[in-house]
């Protein structure tokens, strides 16, 4: 039977939920817009695709090598100052690639390296905002920013070809950066809901927690995500043009992202107990399973069912990567981490339409297909590893640990005496002024 879970009406009438989830909400439409956007504009400027592919490419490497770094600052500075700076800096930017002032691939970089990560921002509010008691609400929020991940990149790409198509390429880019500076804007002028900020020792000893390998796991899964990512929307496009019929790749496409939003949307209304860990490894084992009929799988309907059914999985994958970040890492550096799982999404995304586009040179749509299914099994390796880390499957306390006491040994005893008599013991001693001239402790 599934858990008693607070719903998502209840959820965003929550004292400043929505006040910040919906700004959030409209400036990842723009950064939905803004990677395909930037291929319409060079594709009119140049007639290349070749040189459209290479300056997302650039985008997109610039943005998961930046994120991070951003993240880092906020969780220093706090969002309020971090984010509007950030803001115009992308500003900027995108007034240079609309200008043509300087080369396009310069342009994207700078594009990619100055774009914020509005969904971490905005995962990082609900872990402050749900704390304590309210803290068994939080899958429900991570399902929320998954929904609206999932809108926006089924919307926004959409709108920015409709532009395109119409003749009008530079404007799908001018909209994006509106959405995403408007909406940045809105989200850093909500001061009330912002994760409180850290000192700078605490901040340090948090950041250790980056490099255990309960997280980098999790980086790592989301890696393998990305990768599925790409491979699909690759493989996808390259059946429906070998069959002849490129408009069935949009109804392929479709029938992967609506059920991929009627999956976050099931496990946010009614989620079952149990631990995380358990219905990653699970999510990821159906995941595999689901698309391994893609590597042989002929006919667009059987296709597209079986689209359908590893839709449903996905979303899974994504509430439960934050859902176990946020417990693995401490709130000092919790943006940072955010930051981290979704750079990884989107560096595999981006390394795998590259590699994804060889194999189906050599080996058509099915061998693409079937780096979607490696992928995925690399995801269910990570997620079997996982069961069995010794952290904690549930949120910790934002209050910090409290230092432990140390218990002095004692005095009495054969060992004692050889430790305190060993060298190493008589050089400390001594520096610490309890050695006499005749090597003998004082009383």
């Amino acid at each position: 039977m599934p858990s008693a879970s607070t719903n998502y009406r209840t959820l965003l009438c929550t004292s400043g939920a929505a006040a910040f989830f919906l700004p959030a909400a409209v400036g990842r439409l723009g950064i939905a817009m803004t990677g395909i956007g930037i291929v319409w504009l060079v594709h009119a400027r140049t007639g290349s695709y070749a040189a459209a592919g290479l300056v997302t490419g650039g985008f997109a490497v610039a943005d998961a090598v930046a994120g991070p770094q951003i993240g880092r600052l906020v969780d220093r500075f706090g969002q309020a100052r971090v984010l509007p700076c950030a803001l115009g800096a992308h500003a900027g930017a995108v007034a240079l690639l609309l200008a043509g002032s300087v080369p396009d691939l310069v342009a994207g970089v700078l594009v990619g390296a100055t774009l914020p990560q509005l969904s971490a921002l905005s995962a990082a509010r609900w872990t402050a905002l749900l704390s304590g008691e309210r803290a068994a609400a939080l899958p429900t929020a991570f399902a929320l920013e998954a929904l609206a991940n999932g809108v926006a990149y089924m919307a926004g790409p959409a709108l920015v070809s409709v532009l395109g198509a119409a003749g009008h390429p530079s404007s799908g880019v001018l909209l994006a950066a509106a959405l995403v500076v408007g909406g940045g804007l809105a989200l850093a002028a909500q001061r009330r809901t912002m994760p409180p900020l850290t000192g700078h020792a605490e901040r340090r000893h948090a950041e250790r927690a980056l490099l255990h390998s309960a997280f980098l796991r999790q980086v790592a899964l989301g890696l393998a995500l990305g990768v599925f990512f790409g491979a699909m929307q690759v493989s996808v496009a390259a059946y429906a043009v070998g069959r002849g019929t490129p408009d069935a790749a949009a109804l392929l496409y479709l029938a992967f992202n609506c059920t991929n939003l009627v999956g976050g949307w099931a496990y946010g209304a009614w989620r079952y107990g149990g631990s995380p860990r358990r219905h990653q490894a699970a999510a990821a084992a159906c995941l595999t399973a689901a698309s391994l009929p893609l590597t042989f799988l002929d006919t667009p309907l059987a296709l597209g069912a079986t689209l359908a059914l590893t839709g449903l999985a996905v979303p899974f994958l994504l509430i439960l990567t934050s859902v176990l970040t946020e417990s693995l890492v401490p709130r000092a550096v919790l943006t940072q981490a955010f930051t981290w799982s979704s750079s990884a999404n989107a560096a595999g995304t981006a390394g795998a339409a590259a590699v994804a586009g060889r194999v189906v040179d050599m080996g058509g749509a099915h061998g693409g297909f079937g780096v979607a299914v490696g992928a995925a099994g690399v995801m269910t390796a990570l997620a079997l590893g996982g069961l069995r880390d010794s952290s904690p499957d549930v949120p910790k306390s934002s209050a910090p640990a409290k230092p432990r006491r140390r218990t002095r040994r004692p005095h009495g005893g054969f060992g004692a005496v050889v430790r305190r008599y060993s060298p190493h013991g008589i050089q400390r001693l001594w520096s610490c002024g309890r050695v006499g001239s005749t090597g003998r402790p004082h009383p």
